[in-house]
């Protein structure tokens, strides 16, 4: 994903890591991906416990996905017209606030206050219908702000593979923690961890120095005008366009995590900590494999590459589904973390280089509804399927139709699959 060997004299692993506002950027990712790991963790485990249905866990999903869905166009129109540090520590403080909430309903004063029937939910899916809304506007403007830091457009691909790489290692602490508190403090202070590190990385955020909105290339469009723009721009790029579909079906269908409660709880019967490192497990694979990358970037057969790549993590869902040895589960979704940091990878760089600096919050708003939308919705998809078909078929299905849409990508995408490089 960096340019060839021959026009890149020397390869700095570290470059844009020496850029000290993109420190700063990436350690407040760092904290604010471990804390909302731990807090996804420690509510879908508390869901699952109050409700003992697959369904419920669906629902986390979709109360997420929902708003963010909802005002992801217009969160993308704000990111391109408002100073983008601005968006993120307001829809930060937000995400603090709502952390602070679900400790308080945890609390045994929360408790009394709420009926603790099917009811009891309600609250939690509250608070995470709420930070969903946080988060729809926080993504388009942390995309785009991310490529402001950078002192020059030669780090980015190094900037993105760092960025992918701090945030699936954090994203292997989030869970592990959070599976070890659950087990050692309990429910609620968990959640008061989690709105610590919150508030840490809202902190850290801050000092970060504010830039202004890049330049614009014609007229200022209206909100109308200007998100059409971005969609037209999305779909009319067969590179971006296919490497988003790919993504997005694949995490859709494919994805095995939001069922994990009940394959720790009822099929490998491990408990909290043993689920702490299913979901750590992912995650895992993903730094270890954008580690690697960072050190010998994709230059050869991108396109290739990415459809092999997201085939490998439809077999390993498989794979994992029919799995009842815990040791042999944590391999297969290590495996899946893997292929799908190839991925993440490929699919950012492509949409960092081919938009335009003024035009990515909308086109970052659009990818949100392709790509982050898509867990959310994935999960509400994985939690409908398990009522229906059972858990262990759910995630066989899921894996299933993973393999049918690469076929369909390689088909009908050629320039993706003629990819060579991330570079245009």
């Amino acid at each position: 994903m960096l340019p060839s060997a021959d026009s890149s004299p020397a390869h700095d692993p570290y470059a844009a890591l020496r850029v000290p506002d993109f420190r700063r950027l990436v350690s407040a990712r760092t904290l604010l991906t471990v804390a909302t790991r731990i807090q996804g963790l420690v509510v879908s485990w508390q869901i699952y416990h109050l409700t003992n249905n697959p369904l419920a866990l669906g629902l986390i999903g979709l109360s997420e996905a929902v708003p963010s869905i909802v005002v992801s166009l217009y969160a993308g129109y704000v990111a391109d017209s408002m100073r983008r540090k601005n968006i993120v520590v307001v829809a930060l403080a937000v995400l603090v606030l709502c952390a602070a909430a679900l400790a308080v309903f945890a609390s045994p004063y929360g408790i009394h206050l709420l009926a603790k029937d099917s009811l009891y939910t309600l609250p939690l899916y509250g608070v995470i219908f709420v930070s969903g809304l946080a988060r729809g506007f926080m993504g388009p403007a942390l995309f785009s702000f991310m490529p402001q830091l950078l002192p020059d457009r030669a780090l980015l691909p190094n900037a993105i593979t760092w960025n992918s790489t701090t945030y699936q290692g954090s994203a292997v602490l989030g869970p592990a923690i959070g599976g070890y508190l659950i087990a050692a403090v309990g429910i609620t202070n968990s959640y008061v961890v989690s709105t610590a590190l919150l508030a840490l990385a809202l902190f850290q955020f801050a000092r970060i120095a504010n830039r202004p909105l890049p330049p614009m290339e014609g007229e200022r469009l209206n909100l109308k005008d200007s998100v059409l723009s971005g969609l037209r721009f999305i779909f009319g790029n067969q590179l971006v366009l296919a490497a988003l579909s790919l993504d997005m079906f694949a995490v859709l269908f494919g994805g095995a995590v939001a069922l994990l409660p009940v394959f720790a709880s009822d099929i490998l019967k491990v408990g909290a900590k043993g689920f702490g490192q299913l979901e750590a497990a992912p995650a895992i694979g993903s730094v270890l494999m954008a580690v690697f990358l960072t050190y010998y970037p994709l230059r050869r057969r991108a396109g290739r590459k990415l459809l092999w790549a997201v085939a490998g993590f439809g077999l390993a869902t498989i794979a994992f589904a029919l799995s009842t040895n815990f040791w042999l589960s944590l391999f297969l979704l290590f495996l899946t973390g893997v292929f799908d940091s190839v991925s993440v990878i490929v699919r950012s760089t492509l949409i960092h280089i081919y938009t335009p600096e003024y035009m990515k919050g909308r086109v970052s708003a659009v990818n949100n509804i392709f790509i982050g939308s898509s867990n959310e919705i994935g999960a509400f998809e994985s939690g409908t399927a398990a009522r229906l078909l059972g858990t262990v078929r759910s995630v066989v299905f899921g894996g299933l139709m993973t393999l049918l849409v690469v076929a369909i990508t390689t088909w009908r995408a050629d320039k993706l699959r003629k990819l060579e490089s991330g570079t245009k």
